[in-house]
């Protein structure tokens, strides 16, 4: 696939606006999908029962839904993927009877996963580049340049490269129990996760700093509200 060449004369500034409300929204998506859910099953799991405690899950994925369509928040495309494996994951658990599945399906998912970013990354149409959009605003024109396509490329292998060690950690984690499973995937994965997010950001960041006539600005503070007229 080719790429047409960046316009030299076009200077783009890309500004990365409000960094903790951005940070923040990750931290809300991690909460919503992956520590609340795994926390919830954890404790009624062992007080209520499997069912439950799926159910448990089940409505709180409903919840989460529900709440930003009320109150008219945003629905990025990475919390409508991740709440779909959530309620895929507390089905089949639900069908199998089998708090173990619900654990391991994640693993398989990480795998899915892998196969996805390395697979979009080798076609050369990474799909970090999509999901990037959900934080950032990004210009179309950007995504012409050659190096900055590249840069995404390899993104997408590293997370994918993250995706499939979670994967392994998961299943070696469930050798121990399923307690041991909820351990791995409501904190050690979010911890990865976090991390692969870091060692992402610091690579693109320092990758594209080098491309001619583009410009990143990080922003820290939200701008002041306007004056009440």
């Amino acid at each position: 696939m080719k790429h047409a060449p960046a316009h030299p004369e076009r200077h783009l500034v890309i500004e990365i606006p409000h960094l903790r409300s951005t940070l923040a929204r990750a931290l809300v998506l991690a909460l919503e999908t992956v520590v609340v859910p795994s926390v919830l099953l954890a404790v009624l799991l062992h007080f209520a029962g499997l069912v439950p405690a799926l159910c448990a899950v089940l409505g709180w994925s409903v919840f989460v839904i529900g709440a930003r369509r009320l109150l008219r928040r945003d629905l990025p495309r990475t919390l409508l993927l991740c709440t779909g494996m959530l309620v895929s994951r507390a089905c089949v658990a639900l069908i199998t009877s089998s708090a173990v599945v619900y654990v391991l399906q994640p693993a398989l998912g990480s795998v899915l996963m892998f196969l996805v970013f390395v697979g979009s990354a080798i076609m050369g149409r990474p799909i970090t580049a999509r999901l990037a959009r959900d934080f950032v605003r990004l210009p179309a024109e950007l995504f012409a340049h050659r190096t900055v396509n590249r840069v995404f490329v390899e993104v997408a292998l590293l997370w994918g490269g993250s995706r499939l060690i979670d994967a392994a950690m998961t299943i070696g984690f469930l050798h121990w129990g399923v307690e041991a499973g909820l351990f791995s995937r409501g904190v050690l994965s979010g911890l990865l996760t976090a991390l692969t997010i870091a060692v992402c950001a610091g690579h693109g960041w320092r990758k594209l700093r080098r491309v001619p006539g583009l410009t990143l600005r990080m922003g820290w503070r939200s701008p002041a509200a306007p004056a009440a007229g």
